[in-house]
């Protein structure tokens, strides 16, 4: 009797160990796709800025095709990728490396420098860059929570069979780190 009782109270604890475990694991994986989704806001936030932007600087630096072509054509492939899917962070850091050289434009034309159209919104863009580098920063909080979670002792035993799986940070590449540099 005494070990049936004992047995019992061994599987309802367990029971309830897995049970917590489970939402545990449930609650932060849902906190890494709410933190992506952050991301994925002040992206679209920053891709609906660059029409704007680009057709500011064409008035001014029409000879820039380049430059333009190459800011347009990035927020093309950047907008492809969401949701930190594998090739993000690479669409996302050309994108800040073509948006920095149409920025640096800027220096080299004071009449567009001047322009009050260009200067808000590159106050609007360096907003939205802060914004993404904070988002950024909690994504990585909550996958680095999120991994150590999964992949401790006991949870690393059971997560995989509970269809809980690694998370990949938002890697920037090494010279595209940090935000777009906005001098006015």
């Amino acid at each position: 009797m005494v070990v049936g009782l004992v047995g019992l109270a061994a599987v309802t604890l367990l029971a309830v160990w897995l049970v917590s475990l489970y939402n545990k694991l449930v609650r932060m994986r849902n906190q890494v796709d709410a933190s992506w989704s952050q991301i994925d806001v002040q992206l679209k936030r920053r891709h609906d800025l660059i029409p704007n932007i680009v057709e500011t600087v064409k008035g001014y630096a029409a000879h820039e095709r380049g430059t333009l072509d190459a800011v347009v054509t990035a927020r093309g492939a950047a907008m492809a990728h969401s949701g930190g899917d594998a090739g993000q962070a690479d669409a996302e850091s050309a994108l800040s490396g073509a948006l920095g050289r149409l920025i640096a434009l800027g220096e080299a034309y004071p009449q567009l420098r001047a322009n009050e159209n260009f200067a808000a919104l590159q106050a609007e863009l360096a907003t939205t860059e802060n914004k993404i580098a904070y988002s950024r920063q909690f994504v990585t909080y909550a996958v680095q929570q999120y991994n150590t979670a999964i992949e401790s002792f006991p949870a690393n035993l059971i997560a995989g069979l509970l269809g809980f799986h690694r998370r990949e940070l938002f890697a920037v590449a090494g010279s595209e780190r940090g935000p777009v540099e906005v001098s006015f």
